[in-house]
């Protein structure tokens, strides 16, 4: 994992509570379950029928019939347990997901979300996404901010078919945190080493900065834990 995820893993991590039902989306989000602190009672929410779900298991220790939504072998915490699909969606659809952290590909101004897919290539479909936009109390966005080639993925108006609309309460990227109130998107955090130059240069969306604005910065527990987990990344 680069320092860059590893940086907007962590504090994603921070949206966190305590007893909360949680739901990680497909990707970068997914990488969250290694980071909850152990003392943490969460259950962690997977569409394709899971409640419960551990960190990912240590090389040699894997069960392939232990797997989340995007395929991958995961554990299963005491006390979690296995259902359908049909049930998996009345949890969601039913407001009983207090956290969404999903990934994106496009985040706008407005809070619209794109992250299911590109025109022109092969997709499955939209799977759990346009569920858990809708259903899940909070929606919580994590993404790198650029594309490699350069380009804000944090835009004006999505050009990428949306996901939802009006849905995101909060972008993290390596650079920012952002909140969308009825005011608008806003500057919260900066990431790092960021500065308030970059994140403008980089940010095609109009924001307004907070009064209050944060810096936040990696731990030193992050590179303790990305020591510990690197096998699988």
């Amino acid at each position: 994992m680069t320092n860059d995820r590893l940086l907007v893993v962590n504090r994603a991590v921070k949206e966190i509570e305590n007893g909360m039902n949680v739901n990680l989306g497909i990707g970068m989000p997914t990488l969250v379950a290694n980071y909850i602190p152990e003392d943490f009672q969460v259950m962690l929410q997977s569409e394709n029928g899971l409640l419960g779900i551990g960190p990912y298991p240590y090389e040699g220790e894997e069960d392939a019939d232990l797997i989340n939504a995007g395929k991958e072998t995961v554990t299963i915490v005491p006390g979690g347990s296995f259902f359908d699909s049909a049930e998996s969606f009345s949890m969601i659809r039913g407001g009983h997901i207090d956290l969404a952290i999903l990934g994106g590909m496009e985040v706008d101004g407005e809070g619209n979300l794109a992250n299911w897919m590109i025109p022109g290539k092969l997709v499955k479909g939209m799977g759990g996404a346009m569920d858990l936009v809708a259903g899940a109390k909070r929606v919580v966005v994590i993404m790198e901010h650029v594309t490699k080639h350069g380009e804000s993925k944090v835009k004006k108006r999505c050009t990428l078919p949306l996901t939802g609309k009006g849905v995101v309460h909060r972008l993290i990227t390596e650079l920012a945190v952002f909140d969308f109130t009825s005011n608008g998107m806003v500057l919260t955090e900066l990431q790092g080493k960021t500065t308030l130059e970059e994140v403008k240069a980089k940010t095609e969306a109009d924001f307004t900065v907070s009064p209050n604005l944060k810096h936040w910065l990696e731990s030193k527990l992050s590179q303790e834990l990305l020591a510990k987990f690197s096998v699988f990344y």
